[in-house]
Order: structure tokens, then sequence, then C-alpha cells
């Protein structure tokens, strides 16, 4: 199990918020287009681990949206803030829900 993960001497762990600047290509343009949320699973070994963000759009509506670490078009990471407490588990799931607390 992967619980932390770094990309260019950052360190960023299940549970912190993030702010992901990943390039866009639309035709002839590319553009920055960022996707900030909470990291709820971290997957994989190497080149191919992947980390799970997953964020609260309008009208309720939640965005999940999966990242390789090692893409070429994430053009930065910024952490925003890490969790009040420790965090006990691998993989945050729970947050999907409704119910849960929120975020």
């Amino acid at each position: 199990m992967a619980l932390t993960f770094t990309h260019k001497d950052l360190e960023f762990g299940i549970g912190d918020t993030v702010k992901v600047n990943y390039k866009i290509r639309e035709k002839d343009k590319e553009r920055v287009q960022a996707f900030d949320g909470v990291i709820l699973a971290i997957k994989g070994q190497g080149d191919s681990k992947t980390f799970l963000v997953a964020k609260n759009a309008t009208d309720g509506i939640r965005v999940e949206r999966i990242f390789p670490i090692s893409s070429p078009w994430i053009d930065s990471i910024k952490k925003i803030r890490s969790p009040k407490t420790k965090i006990r588990r691998a993989k945050l799931y729970f947050l999907r829900k409704p119910h849960a607390r929120a975020i």
C-alpha cells in the first residue's frame, strides 16, 4: 500500500488537499487547468503510480479524477493543506458517501 508519493521533491499523502495544474491540448492550443480536491487513494508502483483526487463541484456534484504521477501533462502539484488528524486508512473511499464527514 502506497500511502505517500513524491513529485518534484514534494511529498504528498492520502487526505491532503491538493491543487493539480495540468495541461490540456485543444486543437493547436495548450492551456493549464486547475483541479483541486482531496487525495482519496494512491495506487501502483514506480512509474505506473497513480493518485485519485475528488472535489465537490457545483450543486452537490462530486468529480473524481485519476492522475498518473509520471505524466508529462501535469504542470505542478501544490499542497493546500494536510489533514487535521492522523489518517488511519490506506484508501478514503468512505468520503464518497453523501453522509460522510465534510471535506
